[in-house]
C-alpha cells in the first residue's frame, strides 16, 4: 500500500516528466474565442506562441475549473486500488478548484475510512506550485511518509517566492484580480509592474520598472538577493510568447549563480489567459517566508 501524488495543469509540468515520475494530472479547460473546452495535458505539442499571438490580436480565452465530480472519479479509482491520495493543487486564492477537490477528497474517504486522500493548497500556480510538486515526488522517492511531506510542503509553501511581471495589466484586470485603474494607468505610462503571489496566494502589485529590460532586471535581482540556493526545489521560470525575454532572465541569473537549476516551461494556457501574452514569472524558494 503507498500513495499516488496527483496534481493539475495549473502546476505547469511538462507531461512528459510527470509521466516518467508518476505524477496525475487533472485537466483545467479554456475555451478559444467562444469555441469548445480544450484542455492542455499534451504540453509537448501545444501551439503556445500561436495561441498568445492570437490573444494579442484580440482574440479570448476563457476558462473553467475542474469540478468535484472530476477529482471524486479520480480519488475514487485510487481508494479501490488500495492506494492513498496526495492532491496538490492550484491556489484556493485564485480558484475555486482546490474547494472542489476539498469536497471529493472528503466524500471518498468517508466512503473509504482506510484510506488517506488528501488535498494540499499551494497557495501558488504554475510553477509555483509545480515545484511543489516535484519536491514531493522527490521526498516520496526517498521513502518519506506522506504525513512528513505534509509537513515539509507546508514550509517549503511559505518561503515559494512567485514573481513576474506582465505586459497588459488588462489581462489580469479582466479576471478580477487587479483593480482597473492600476490596469489604465499602467498601460498609458508605459509601466511594467512587477507582481507576486502574498501569503494567501493572491496576486499583489509590489513595484514597478519603466519599461521591460527593467522589469526583467528586477526579477534577477529579487532572486539573486533572496533565494535560499541550498534548497532543493531550483528554480522555475514561466513564459506567456516571449521565449527571448525569458532567455535573458536566465543569463542575468547565470551571472551571479551559474550552477543553479532551472526549469522553464511556455504558460500553460488556462494560467496564461489570465496573465496575458508578455507575462513572464520567477519561481524560487527565498530565505525567509513570502510577505508583500
Amino acid at each position: 500500500m503507498g500513495f499516488h501524488i496527483w496534481t493539475d495543469t495549473s502546476a505547469n509540468l511538462p507531461a512528459a516528466l510527470c509521466k516518467k515520475l508518476g505524477i496525475g494530472v487533472l485537466p483545467f479547460h479554456f475555451m478559444r474565442n467562444g469555441g469548445k473546452a480544450e484542455c492542455c495535458l499534451e504540453t509537448e505539442t501545444f501551439p503556445y506562441d500561436a495561441f498568445y499571438e492570437e490573444l494579442k490580436a484580440g482574440g479570448t480565452a476563457t476558462t473553467s475549473m475542474i469540478n468535484p465530480e472530476a477529482y471524486r472519479q479520480v480519488f475514487e479509482k485510487e481508494a479501490k486500488a488500495g492506494n492513498d491520495v496526495l492532491y496538490i493543487g492550484m491556489s484556493s486564492g485564485i480558484s475555486g478548484a482546490y474547494g472542489a477537490s476539498v469536497l471529493a477528497a472528503r466524500e471518498v474517504g468517508e466512503a473509504f475510512p482506510d484510506r488517506k486522500i488528501v488535498a494540499f493548497d499551494t497557495k501558488g500556480a504554475s510553477l509555483g506550485e509545480g515545484l511543489l510538486v516535484l519536491a514531493a515526488q522527490k521526498l516520496q522517492k526517498a521513502g518519506e511518509d506522506l504525513s512528513k511531506i505534509l509537513r515539509e510542503l507546508d514550509r517549503l509553501r511559505t518561503h515559494m517566492m512567485q514573481i513576474f511581471t506582465v505586459d497588459d495589466l488588462m489581462y489580469l484586470r479582466r479576471g478580477g484580480r487587479i483593480s482597473r485603474m492600476k490596469a489604465v494607468i499602467a498601460s498609458v505610462l508605459n509601466i511594467k509592474p512587477v507582481l507576486r503571489g502574498d501569503e494567501e496566494g493572491r496576486i499583489v502589485v509590489t513595484g514597478k520598472s519603466v519599461g521591460r529590460k527593467a522589469a526583467i532586471r528586477a526579477l534577477a535581482d529579487d532572486l539573486v538577493e533572496n533565494i535560499d540556493a541550498k534548497d532543493a526545489c531550483g528554480v522555475g521560470i514561466a513564459q506567456a510568447g516571449c521565449g527571448k525575454d525569458a532567455e535573458t532572465l536566465i543569463r542575468r541569473i547565470r551571472e551571479k549563480l551559474p550552477n543553479l537549476p532551472i526549469l522553464t516551461v511556455p504558460y500553460e494556457p488556462v494560467t496564461g489567459s489570465h496573465v496575458g501574452p508578455g507575462a513572464l514569472a520567477l519561481f524560487y524558494i527565498s530565505r525567509s517566508p513570502r510577505a508583500v
